[in-house]
């Protein structure tokens, strides 16, 4: 991949694609195309034919997808499950047939099965039933990392597919009804500092762990691994490090400068007790993540207080 090569991000208003586009405009790349949801439909097969028979991308990333909480993927599975399908399929098949040198395809951690080995190693795909509060959208990235194989079998053209762990940063959903918990973390804890409020209530007990990747790391990965991995199987993509929440609340109340308590409520549920990702294959490919937690969401706070305007309708 040259700095003049010509490089579709595909979903470049989200959290991963934005972030891709800063790497590459921060390694000079010249020839972004970029076209979002009003322009481009990526559901529509004729418009994605139309738009790749025009541009004829060299290098596609594909972090577009219709993404959601527990509630919105249990009260629209067939959505989620028929609307990343037609996406996948329709840029992945574009990609070949109009002359891509490569796709980088972007799944997702909820692909592997809901009780897998900790930390969870690329093998455990499929060895095991998926967590069903998100199987519809998990099903659709599965479905996504075999067409990207069998493309590669069947044509040769080179897709790879990396598994990212849980993301946060700048741009993030700060929805407290379907945000991830980070981000709802640091609204909460800000908002109860500026009414003053005592104390904090978490769900659950707090034991909980889980890992966090800043997203801007997550998108040097990418770029990294579209350069130098041909590879068919999956990859990784996480820190290789988790923290409970209890300690990740604690982390967001020094920095929001919240001064009141945190309260467990112990009758509601903990989820899944651990996820975190094996990342061995990823740093055996010569990446590492570098960008540490705090400062990560000290990073995303400082966002967050700069888009308050924006954020107050959520």
């Amino acid at each position: 991949m040259h700095t003049d090569s010509r490089i579709f991000v595909a979903g470049h208003r989200g959290l991963v694609g934005s972030a891709i586009v800063r790497r590459l405009k921060a390694l000079g790349c010249s020839q972004l195309l970029l076209a979002g949801r009003d322009t481009l439909d990526l559901r529509d097969r004729d418009a994605v034919e139309a738009w790749f028979a025009a541009h004829r991308p060299e290098y596609v990333y594909l972090a577009a997808a219709k993404v959601g909480g527990i509630h919105a993927n249990d009260t629209y599975p067939a959505q989620f499950l028929l609307e990343n399908l037609q996406i996948q399929n329709n840029v992945i098949d574009a990609a070949y047939r109009h002359g891509a040198a490569k796709l980088t395809f972007l799944g997702s951690s909820c692909i592997y099965p809901k009780l897998a080995p900790q930390p969870i190693r690329e093998d455990s795909l499929l060895t095991g039933p998926l967590e069903p509060t998100n199987e519809w959208y998990a099903v659709a990235k599965i479905a996504g990392i075999k067409l990207c194989q069998a493309y590669r079998r069947q044509y040769g053209f080179n897709a790879i597919s990396l598994m990212p762990t849980n993301l946060y940063g700048p741009g993030d959903n700060f929805d407290l009804q379907n945000s991830h918990v980070l981000p709802a973390l640091i609204r909460k804890f800000h908002e109860a500092r500026l009414r003053g409020d005592g104390q904090v209530v978490m769900w659950g007990t707090g034991t909980p762990r889980r890992e966090f990747l800043h997203v801007d790391d997550m998108a040097e990965a990418a770029v990294h691994l579209t350069e130098t991995y041909d590879g068919e199987d999956i990859v990784n993509v996480g820190v290789g490090e988790d923290i409970s929440i209890r300690e990740l609340a604690g982390l967001v109340k020094d920095i929001t400068g919240f001064r009141g308590e945190i309260v467990n409520d112990a009758s509601k549920p903990d989820g899944t007790p651990r996820k975190l990702l094996d990342v061995g294959r990823l740093h055996a490919l010569g990446w590492r993540a570098r960008i540490g937690l705090r400062e990560g969401i000290e990073d995303t706070y400082r966002w967050f207080l700069g888009h308050q305007a924006e954020l107050r309708s959520v």
